[in-house]
């Protein structure tokens, strides 16, 4: 009982903190996610049997870059291109090899592209119209957080058949597909209060988030079994570390861009 309590406190802090530097202004979202991508870089490093001090050089770089310079577009796609590629390669490394090779170079890809530029990525979507839309990015956020809540539920209640049983025992095909289903009326939900975009966009955006969500989730599940370890650290009580939080909405952010901009490109 007391461990519910600890983590659904720490859960409603979370929460509180992420939308409201989210509707304070796009310096302080930014800001903020310099920061929670700060922590996630210590624990991936962790996880990873690295201690590069040279990274932490290279994310505040990129974030001046790209989050809050947004220098040229240019170079964005590219980089856009790049942390696509790498995080595919990591699904491939999930699906097809029983173990992620992690070798010194690869270990500088995985952070650089799979935490840092993937980050980078969560803080320009809502400025992918060119000025700061809120609604957008939290919207996202309660998709995910509904894909994971309903994915829980239903694969607690319902779900018999295992997801990726090698990697995470407590996923189920069930509890993938509820999550899916959910996220999907969600997605109408936030469409009709925020009159923005269409329902069909929105209801793209869950599919793109649950999917590439529970591969993220996945992936970072493979990373922490490969190191021996329950959760990847222990900053929120009841929760394990942020990135355990984050995971699911890292991995998908430039999947989620990327869906954005052809959107608005064909438009």
């Amino acid at each position: 009982m007391r461990e519910a309590i600890i983590r659904t406190i720490s859960g409603l802090l979370y929460v509180s903190i992420l939308v409201a530097s989210i509707l304070s202004s796009e310096f302080i979202f930014i800001s903020l996610f310099y920061l929670l991508g700060l922590v996630c870089l210590i624990e991936m490093q962790k996880l990873l049997h690295l201690k590069s001090y040279a990274l932490y050089g290279v994310q505040a770089l990129l974030f001046y870059l790209f989050s809050y310079l947004k220098f040229n577009q240019d170079a964005t796609i590219l980089l856009l291109f790049i942390t696509i590629f790498v995080n595919l390669f990591l699904v491939k490394d999930l699906l097809v090899v029983r173990k992620i090779p992690v070798f010194e170079k690869k270990k500088y890809i995985i952070i650089i592209f799979y935490l840092i530029s993937s980050v980078i990525f969560l803080t320009l979507i809502p400025t992918i119209e060119g000025v700061f839309i809120p609604k957008l990015v939290v919207g996202i956020f309660i998709l995910i957080w509904t894909n994971d809540t309903f994915a829980y539920i239903v694969g607690k209640n319902f779900g018999s058949k295992k997801l990726f049983e090698r990697i995470s025992p407590n996923k189920t095909i069930e509890g993938f597909l509820g999550g899916i289903v959910f996220s999907g009326i969600a997605s109408f939900f936030i469409f009709y209060y925020t009159q923005f975009l269409t329902f069909p966009i929105w209801l793209g955006l869950a599919l793109i988030l649950s999917i590439f969500g529970t591969l993220g989730d996945l992936i970072q599940s493979k990373f922490k079994r490969q190191a021996g370890v329950k959760d990847s650290g222990s900053l929120m009580p009841g929760h394990g570390g942020l990135f355990d939080r984050l995971d699911s909405i890292i991995f998908s952010s430039p999947f989620v861009y990327a869906y954005l901009y052809i959107l608005d490109y064909v438009s």
